[in-house]
């Protein structure tokens, strides 16, 4: 089987007592890199030396099949460098092999920048959204967020301590000043920080320079108001489709947050120019 096992994001504290055991029993382990993965198990007292293969996003389409079929035989244990593995880091395209082969795949849980990240935010956790890395060049950096501007969700992101400022300069731009936010850098690290404020204070804050392992958590695009017109438009179209018009009411107010009965009220006014039935 495939094994995704996450690792530390900074503490070596965090590294579960599975974790361990899997590295002390592995006998191959496919490595974002493997230079890195040797240094873990040196620091967490492994003596195993298992086979190495390095797995990273420059060759992992080439060697997905290629570890699938071995994981037909053998264990395969996945690492990244922190974190879980296929999580804006090497992994998806070897469990997609996978999974097509019919090999097993399971995984170690552990810690996560994003969910750690987002519980010590402050916004909202009930629903969200991870989106990774911004696109790098200005134009598209701007679409991507325009594209977000109205999602409901709190929305997480990783981001480079060099670009962190164009960054919320740019978000504050797509979401609004005002956008509530929170950076939050080195996590479980002996500098963790968490900076809660608004996007424009944030982008001024980051100008000063920032360093360590970024990620941002942005507040959700705040509940707009239902145009009453679009609304009762919408009522009409579901009764010129067989609903009932109390029904249709009902249905429309719990998708706007306006009233059923003044849109009830409202749909039966317009019955002298549009037939609607009762």
């Amino acid at each position: 089987m495939i094994i995704l096992a996450a690792t530390p994001i900074g503490n070596l504290g965090d590294a579960s007592r599975r974790l361990v055991e899997a590295l002390e029993t592995a006998t191959v382990i496919a490595a974002e890199d493997t230079r890195t993965t040797q240094r873990l198990l040196a620091a967490l007292g492994v003596a195993n030396r298992p086979r190495l293969i390095a797995l990273h996003d420059h060759n992992e389409k080439a060697r997905a099949g290629e570890l699938a079929e071995l994981a037909r035989e053998q264990d395969l244990l996945v690492l990244s460098d922190a974190g879980m593995p296929t999580v804006s880091d090497p992994g998806f395209g070897l469990v997609s092999a996978a999974v097509a082969l019919g090999v097993t795949v399971t995984a170690i849980p552990g810690p996560s920048a994003v969910l750690t990240a987002l519980a010590v935010s402050g916004l909202p956790t009930d629903r969200f959204t991870f989106e990774g890395f911004a696109p790098r060049k200005a134009g598209e950096r701007r679409s991507f967020f325009g594209a977000l501007a109205a999602e409901p969700r709190t929305m997480v992101f990783f981001e480079a301590p060099s670009r962190l400022a164009t960054t919320l300069a740019a978000m504050a731009e797509a979401f609004g000043a005002d956008r509530p936010a929170a950076v939050c850098r080195e996590l479980t690290k002996l500098h963790e920080e968490v900076v809660r404020d608004e996007l424009a204070a944030l982008a001024t804050w980051a100008a000063g320079g920032v360093r360590g392992e970024i990620v941002v958590v942005v507040g959700g695009a705040p509940a707009r108001a239902a145009d009453p017109e679009d609304a009762l438009s919408r009522v009409l179209e579901l009764v010129a489709d067989g609903v009932r018009l109390k029904d249709a009411a009902g249905q429309v107010a719990a998708a706007s947050g306006l009233a059923s009965r003044d849109l009830y009220a409202a749909a039966l006014q317009a019955r002298r120019s549009g037939g609607v039935t009762p």
